[in-house]
């Protein structure tokens, strides 16, 4: 009995390793290291049901895994696409006209996180997005919001 226990749980360690391979150093599936759309969302069983075209943006260095989105609700909107409970924004990424999920580092989505004390932006895209990562702006123009990239 013992050994079926070890036998599962190593089991169950190598899945979860092998199963999260592109993430990169995010602790969000959103902004995890790609060179590819099939890189990113390894932990949803079904891509297909998230809220848009799963996406890696290539222009930003390392990759970003995300989604396209038209609103903040179509962000974390299914089960396993997000792995924090933290808040993803829909924003246009460098004046582009499309719009995709990122995880939020707006001060008051920070305040609403459980965010372990954590108030800062930058400290907190490190702590819980990533250690490269700090707060930036999309650059989406007016639509313009903070994440963590």
């Amino acid at each position: 009995m013992r050994t079926l226990h070890v036998s599962l749980f190593l089991t169950l360690m190598v899945v979860a390793v092998v199963g999260c391979a592109g993430c990169g150093d995010s602790k969000e599936q959103a902004g995890s290291a790609c060179t590819m759309a099939s890189q990113c969302y390894p932990l949803v069983p079904n891509p297909s049901t998230i809220h848009g075209m799963v996406v890696c943006l290539t222009q930003y260095q390392g990759g970003y895994c995300t989604h396209t989105c038209a609103a903040d609700t179509d962000c974390c909107a299914i089960n396993g696409e997000c792995r924090t409970g933290f808040k993803q924004v829909c924003s246009p990424f460098e004046n582009q006209p499309t719009t995709y999920c990122f995880l939020s580092c707006e001060a008051a989505d920070i305040a609403a996180a459980p965010n372990g004390g954590v108030t800062d932006p930058n400290a907190f895209c490190q702590r819980f997005g990533g250690p490269s990562m700090s707060c930036r702006s999309t650059g989406g123009g007016s639509a313009n919001r903070h994440f963590c990239g």
